[in-house]
């Protein structure tokens, strides 16, 4: 049998306006389990939906029936806050899949599912993120279009049919902006192109027939600048390279779905709009596209597809660096998303890549350079690098601008204000209206599994980070907890993180780092013996 013990917090923080972006999720914090041989193990806990739950009695007991570990009485379930960008959760995650980059956005359908209806000439409805648009446009491939579709569009959209296009294309059909980028107002700073109709095959243009023969005339390969009367009803959009991981828009959402199709990078766009002539939102675009029988997706989810498929960044160079804790190797690895240059740390050989223990750190100026006490990141990146040592092998990614969780620099400096007036790191980013966490590791991710590591030892508190990683394929044999000294300095953040960030801190006499925090006692809690002045 096993003895468990459990770190979990007493209060649930409640859904508040400036959580718009996050999502509740009820479960248990992580537990350690130590064996009679011995081992010590660190083991994800049930998570269990709807409301949160009390246990009472003493005959009250969850089992895990594959091991016949108790879990405590007293144990509570209690909510904790998540990002969308990388879903946070209480708990390590049991294998179910739902956090996988492919899983799609409840209520909506998956992306290859609306690929393929894009490659079989069908209509999807794709919806971008309520801070944006916080809209739903009927899309397809611009070579399949059919007046009869146009039709559709036209019934059913604002009448306002656009067609997104490469710049490669619009420069072969002559198609210049309609303003230039330093003069557009429009609100997302959409690239309209000059408006064209179809010189051949057209009357006034503005017929489904007719728009139809004008879209198929821009998605043709053999088109020429000649076969195009300028201004007409056809509305072509410039796609900025690197679609929706440059930019959120339906612009590129549709260009991205065609070029996923296999199909000519070409597509057409139309806004849909309610029966009282406003812009549909969600849940009348659900409705819409159930009683159509279409496909809906998100834009959010289309960006995690590409994420995980796509190849983002590349190494630039490389080099021995002697350090305080030995010699590593240091990687440059460049993000072909933004440029950012990200540095990976290796010691010893990755061979054959199972079970390398790896730490994927957030940059953190203050912390990691000028030794700030108000966080715990720079004593967690020694440690790593110590830990790494010790192993004689394994990876430390080094991901820049994730400053602030992702606020930058100056921002962080304005929340660190905010906190000294009384405010918690979380309160702090709400009152800036600035996202709690909005860190993604997909760079990290991909960097790792280019060093050649599959399977690894992940040192990390942060459940939401066990999550973004896991979702690119990578496997986690293990989270190796990172506990350093509480201070009186960031006892109330590292008590922030625990308490509605669900970060896990638990220890024990028998762990190596229980000289460092006091045994299962929670960060501000004012009963730990090395909290120190």
């Amino acid at each position: 049998m096993a003895s468990v013990r459990f770190c979990c917090s007493p209060t649930a923080p409640s859904r508040s306006k400036a959580f718009k972006n996050f999502k509740l999720f009820d479960g248990f914090h992580g537990t350690r389990l130590f064996f009679t041989t011995g081992k010590i193990s660190d083991v994800p806990l049930i998570q269990i939906g709807g409301k949160s739950h009390r246990i009472k009695g003493k005959s009250a007991f969850f089992y895990d029936l594959s091991s016949g570990v108790e879990r405590q009485p007293d144990a509570i379930a209690f909510r904790t806050l998540a990002a969308e960008t990388t879903p946070a959760i209480v708990s390590f995650p049991i294998e179910n899949g739902e956090f996988d980059l492919d899983h799609p956005t409840e209520g909506f359908s998956s992306i290859p599912e609306a690929i393929e209806d894009i490659r079989q000439g069908k209509m999807v409805v794709v919806v971008d993120d309520e801070d944006r648009e916080n809209e739903g446009d009927l899309i397809m491939a611009a070579s399949m279009v059919t007046p009869e579709a146009m039709a559709f569009f036209v019934k059913h959209g604002t009448g306002i049919v656009c067609v997104s296009m490469k710049e490669e294309d619009l420069d072969r059909l002559e198609l210049p902006l309609m303003v230039s980028r330093k003069d557009n107002e429009e609100k997302l700073c959409t690239a309209f192109t000059v408006s064209v109709d179809a010189k051949h095959g057209t009357t006034t243009g503005v017929s489904a027939r007719d728009r139809a023969t004008t879209i198929l005339t821009l998605a043709s390969k053999a088109s020429k600048p000649e076969d195009f009367n300028r201004p007409g009803h056809i509305f072509p959009l410039k796609y900025r390279e690197g679609g929706v991981l440059k930019r959120a828009g339906h612009t590129e959402a549709s260009v991205d779905l065609a070029v996923l199709a296999d199909l000519h990078p070409v597509a057409v766009l139309c806004e849909i709009v309610d029966e009282d002539g406003s812009m549909a939102r969600l849940p009348k675009l659900v409705k819409f596209a159930e009683l159509h029988n279409l496909k809906i997706i998100s834009i959010a989810d289309l960006v995690r597809y590409r994420r995980k498929r796509d190849k983002l960044v590349e190494c630039s160079s490389a080099a021995r660096i002697p350090t305080k804790w030995g010699p590593f190797t240091a990687y440059c690895y460049r993000s072909v998303i933004d440029g950012i240059e990200h540095i990976a740390m290796v010691k010893g050989d990755v061979g054959d890549g199972q079970d390398i223990l790896v730490r994927v750190h957030s940059e953190c100026l203050t912390g990691d350079i000028f030794g700030s006490a108000r966080c715990d990141c720079g004593n967690q990146l020694a440690l790593a690098m110590k830990r790494i040592k010790e192993a004689g092998r394994g990876v430390l990614i080094y991901l820049r601008g994730h400053e602030g969780r992702g606020i930058g620099l100056g921002h962080k400096l304005c929340a660190y204000k905010l906190q000294d007036a009384g405010r918690d790191t979380v309160e702090a980013n709400e009152e800036l209206g600035l996202p709690v966490d909005s860190r993604e590791y997909g760079i990290g991710a991909q960097i790792l599994k280019d060093l050649g590591v599959r399977t690894m030892k992940l040192m990390t508190n942060n459940p939401a980070k066990y999550v973004g990683l896991k979702g690119y394929g990578l496997a986690i044999s293990e989270r190796v907890p990172l506990l350093t000294r509480i201070t009186r300095e960031n006892k109330r953040y590292l008590e922030t993180k625990r308490t509605k960030m669900g970060h896990v801190y638990v220890s024990d006499s028998r762990s190596p780092t229980s000289g460092i925090i006091g045994r299962d006692v929670a960060p501000g809690s004012g009963t730990n013996s090395d909290v120190v002045p």
